[in-house]
């Protein structure tokens, strides 16, 4: 299904945004890589199938689930189900078996979407603990606008999105690395995100 979701989004965005991308040529040829990004609102995703050139899998809470168009559109994007607030196993495994293959891990480190203030929060260390576990580079993404799209589909109004790519980075050293330096390379990889975003939306970071 994820071909077809592709096209499909490729072919119906456009009517929804005026997307503007820099930084595109910093996506590596090839993957394994966390694609690590910000995360405004529910178009994040569809607007990062449009961008990357790669399979991307990215986690999706399991809440989500009761909703069936949500459910329809994750499962079709094959999104890793989590469970938010608690350690799920079953979601790491699924990671490190996309991270395995070849693809792209899509992961929004603050574990939630930005609400009222878009602006980030603290991210977790979830992205931290993977990416030094399976030992592969991290591209940051910073993305703005995409919280304004559910507020003018109803005027029929498209859109100004920005998607702004920065150079992929490893953090200092991979392994089983615990406690405090997972709380350093979570820093680590929420300030590249930050410095890919205006000053308005940097939140905690800025």
């Amino acid at each position: 299904m994820y071909p077809i979701l592709r096209k499909l989004v490729r072919c119906l965005f456009p009517l929804l945004v005026r997307m503007r991308v820099t930084g595109q040529e910093n996506f590596p040829p090839n993957g394994p890589y966390i694609l690590a990004t910000n995360h405004l609102s529910v178009f994040d995703l569809p607007l990062l199938l449009m961008v990357c050139p790669h399979t991307v899998r990215a986690f999706a809470a399991s809440k989500h689930r009761r909703n069936p168009f949500y459910f329809l559109l994750l499962s079709a994007a094959g999104s890793i189900w989590v469970r938010r607030g608690e350690i799920d196993r079953e979601a790491l495994r699924g990671a490190f078996e996309v991270l395995k293959k070849g693809e792209v891990l899509g992961i929004a480190p603050e574990g939630t979407r930005a609400r009222k203030v878009y602006a980030l929060q603290p991210g977790k260390t979830g992205a931290a603990y993977i990416a030094t576990r399976a030992d592969v580079p991290i591209v940051p993404v910073g993305l703005t606008g995409t919280e304004k799209i559910k507020e003018n589909l109803p005027r029929l109004r498209r859109t100004d999105v920005t998607v702004t790519v920065g150079e992929p980075f490893r953090l200092p050293e991979s392994g089983r690395v615990r406690g405090p330096k997972l709380d350093e390379y979570t820093d680590i990889i929420m300030r590249r995100i930050a410095a890919l975003l205006p000053p308005e939306y940097r939140g905690v970071y800025g």
